[in-house]
């Protein structure tokens, strides 16, 4: 533990640089990080709400059976 002192002294004198809001590319806020603030936090979930924002999810041609599960079901 001795070694890791001098590194945790100069890590606590540099904050880490905040990254802009992801809506509107002000600072963000402590209180409502990422976000700059509650209304862009909130136009954010609008967004998902509404599936403005999607997760890209991979389609298969089959009707929902995987490759090898139907194969060995001899049960």
């Amino acid at each position: 533990m001795r070694g890791i002192a001098p590194y945790v002294a100069l890590m606590s004198h540099h904050p880490p640089t905040a990254k802009p809001c992801p809506i509107c590319g002000k600072p963000a806020e402590e209180k409502t990080r990422p976000f700059c603030s509650r209304r862009c936090a909130d136009v954010d979930l609008h967004r998902w709400l509404t599936g403005a924002y999607a997760v890209p999810a991979v389609e298969s041609d089959e009707d929902g059976v995987d490759e090898g599960e139907g194969e060995a079901s001899g049960r």
